[in-house]
């Protein structure tokens, strides 16, 4: 079986962060999120690593993250376009968003030839995640009839902001912590140590336990997610180009579902109890940036985590 690698989900512009938020640094060194993902992933194993990107966007980020990066990681690149589309579609007029998370991911399918971890390059994620992730990788390769997928979880207290909403996908799952199902809920707010979310505006809401599991968008999929994906996303767009042309979305946890409700796949729901990070927010950049200073100071990290590899540490 081919090693993991591991896909990340660059090609967003951060609009509500107000910039190209995967460049702006968090660490005293000038580290960003995405290198303290990359350092976890590596040291967890994985050697190769495809950002997801636009061409829009590739020199900045080339200069600014990969060029760097290639000197301690295989990096590779996919990019994510509008006209990425199956052969008799086109880009509806006025659509400028992209695609969604599973459009992300398949702009990968011609670089990726096994099985691989996906994030989202503006997330910390912890180093347990990635050691879970991968070592579930490597040891549960499909069986006959089933797909072996995984997610790591987290409970929703530790992934929420105080500056505004979020977006997770919750969590159900059977006895053995396989999933059942994962929902998308677009505006979900911190309420004190539990959350709660509105599908109407803020006409009303639904309480959510901040113990509750959601998805991160880190999952673990052998190459057959990429096969499924690609087949399945000429339905979405029939579907889509009908109802919500400019703003429909190709979401990776729909797909996820549409494989576990047709029996196709199953997926592990792997746990981290570590906190998540991310700058949704300008707001939040502050709170990041103490964090990334306080595991540095407990050991976690060393300060100047590349430099640290020129020197045999990691």
């Amino acid at each position: 079986m081919k090693k993991p690698v591991l896909v990340v989900m660059a090609a967003g512009m951060g609009s509500r962060y107000g910039g190209l938020k995967q460049i702006d640094p968090v660490g005293s060194h000038g580290q960003m999120i995405i290198d303290y993902s990359i350092y976890d992933a590596r040291r967890a194993g994985f050697e190769t690593v495809v950002f997801v990107i636009k061409h829009q966007i590739e020199d900045t980020f080339k200069a600014a993250i990969g060029e760097r990066l290639s000197k301690v990681i295989d990096v590779k690149y996919a990019y994510q376009e509008l006209d990425d589309l199956p052969e008799g579609y086109a880009v509806p007029a006025g659509r400028v968003k992209p695609w969604g998370t599973c459009h992300a991911v398949l702009a990968a399918r011609k670089v990726v030839e096994g099985p691989f971890a996906v994030i989202n390059s503006d997330d910390y994620y912890g180093p347990q995640a990635f050691r879970e992730i991968y070592q579930y990788l490597e040891s549960h390769p499909d069986q006959a009839g089933c797909y072996e997928y995984a997610m790591v979880g987290y409970r929703l207290g530790n992934t929420v902001t105080e500056h505004g909403h979020v977006a997770r996908g919750v969590c159900a799952e059977d006895e053995n912590h396989y999933l059942k199902a994962v929902v998308e809920r677009t505006h979900i707010e911190k309420d004190g140590e539990n959350a709660r979310f509105t599908e109407d505006g803020g006409q009303t809401w639904t309480a959510l336990s901040g113990d509750t599991i959601v998805s991160m968008n880190l999952w673990g999929f052998s190459h057959s997610f990429l096969t499924e994906a690609e087949a399945r996303l000429p339905a979405f767009l029939d579907k889509a180009l009908a109802e919500n042309p400019e703003k429909g979305e190709f979401y990776l946890p729909s797909v996820v579902t549409q494989l576990l409700e047709e029996g196709k796949a199953r997926v592990k729901v792997l746990r981290s109890a570590d906190k998540w990070y991310g700058v949704t927010y300008r707001e939040d950049k502050p709170v990041v940036v103490a964090a990334v200073q306080a595991m540095t100071q407990a050991g976690l990290y060393p300060d100047d985590l590349w430099g640290a590899c020129d020197h045999g540490a990691c």
